[in-house]
C-alpha cells in the first residue's frame, strides 16, 4: 500500500496551508517594498532612552539606604532593586543632559 505524499512548505509550493513564519512575512514585505516600521513605531523609537537599547553589565554593590526609602521601594513587591536602579538611571540621565555631556 502506497502512502500519500505530504505537502511540504517550500517557496515553490504555494499550496501549503501552514501559517507563514515571521521571517517569511518580513521577506515578503521587503519584496513588496514595504517597511516593517510604522509611523507609530518610529515615534516610539524617538522617545526611547539609552536604557531601552543598552543593557550594561550589572555589578554587585553594598549600598546603605535609609529605612523609609527602602520600605518605599519594597512596598510594590519584588524587583525593588530594579526600580532603585531605574530611579538612579533617570537622575543620572537628567544630570548628564543638563551638563551637556
Amino acid at each position: 500500500m502506497k502512502r500519500k505524499k505530504r505537502l511540504i512548505k517550500t517557496p515553490h509550493n504555494p499550496g501549503s496551508r501552514r501559517a507563514k513564519s515571521s521571517r517569511a512575512k518580513a521577506k515578503a514585505a521587503r519584496r513588496k517594498g514595504l517597511t516593517l516600521m510604522s509611523s507609530v513605531e518610529e515615534a516610539k523609537l524617538h522617545s526611547m532612552r539609552i536604557a531601552d537599547f543598552y543593557r550594561p553589565l550589572k555589578k554587585p554593590v553594598t549600598l546603605r539606604l535609609d529605612a523609609d526609602v527602602l520600605a518605599w521601594f519594597k512596598k510594590d513587591g519584588r524587583r525593588y532593586q530594579t526600580r532603585i536602579n531605574a530611579a538612579l538611571r533617570k537622575v543620572m540621565e537628567r544630570e548628564m543632559k543638563q551638563a551637556g555631556e
